[in-house]
């Protein structure tokens, strides 16, 4: 392999991510990232560094993960794609592999991440969904909760969004959409924007949440964002819920 030109391969990853401490390469747990680079090495014989658009946290899931890897492999990358899942874990498995510019890397050339919280609004847990979404019981104000996911959209500083931020100079994003959506028994959170803070996501929902609870009110958004203080807003809802579903180039 000394010598030949190095292919960039894409993938589009899936998974799981109830048994990993997050995507991020961990020495003494398994991760998401772990387990593709193995899937590398015992598939083609390299041992080479896997990166990933998103740090999903433990618990976080993904239907939509970029990644990308140097190769000097020959496969087509169909059949790379197929190799690594016969060497994949049952919970993560690559949806699509192809060949990109040499220049592509699919952290620092992401334009926008689509993620996606699944709340089940019901009296009663379930069975099939209980690692993929969020049970909360009573009543939920969807009006209030919509009327202040609206005013989370735009550019804004989310200091108070996040956890921590205390290395982060620049806290400013832009949420092109933040928005609910009503599926029977489960509630979406739709949020789409150009980057994300640690934990910002769950916090917008815990947030949402407490307005739908009562506990704060539409109007309170402007204020909590307006103070950059984490205290004020709310709980950071649980990492099962989420969803990388898309990442934008």
């Amino acid at each position: 392999m000394n010598g030949e030109p190095r292919r960039n391969v894409r993938l589009l990853i899936e998974y799981e991510g109830t048994a990993y401490a997050g995507w991020q390469l961990q020495h003494d747990r398994s991760t998401v990232q772990g387990a593709v680079m193995r899937a590398i090495e015992l598939a083609l014989g390299e041992k080479t560094t896997v990166y990933g658009a998103s740090r999903t946290d433990a618990g976080v899931h993904a239907r939509g993960q970029v990644a990308n890897f140097r190769t000097a492999s020959g496969l087509a990358a169909w059949k790379i794609g197929h190799a690594l899942n016969a060497h994949l874990p049952e919970d993560v498995a690559v949806l699509e592999a192809g060949d990109a510019p040499a220049e592509f890397h699919s952290q620092f050339m992401a334009k926008g991440k689509h993620y996606r919280y699944v709340v089940r609004n019901d009296k009663y847990r379930s069975a099939l969904d209980r690692a993929f979404c969020h049970l909360v019981r009573g009543d939920l104000d969807l009006d209030a909760m919509q009327q202040g996911a609206r005013r989370l959209v735009g550019t804004h500083d989310f200091r108070a969004m996040a956890t921590q931020n205390e290395t982060k100079k620049n806290t400013t994003r832009t949420m092109r959409r933040v928005e609910w959506v009503k599926h029977e028994a489960y509630l979406h959170l739709e949020v789409e924007g150009d980057g994300f803070l640690y934990n910002m996501v769950r916090t917008f929902v815990g947030t949402l949440l407490k307005i739908g609870k009562g506990g704060l009110g539409p109007e309170d958004i402007p204020r909590i964002l307006a103070s950059k203080d984490r205290r004020k807003a709310g709980p950071v809802a649980p990492a099962k819920g989420l969803f990388l579903m898309k990442v934008e180039y």
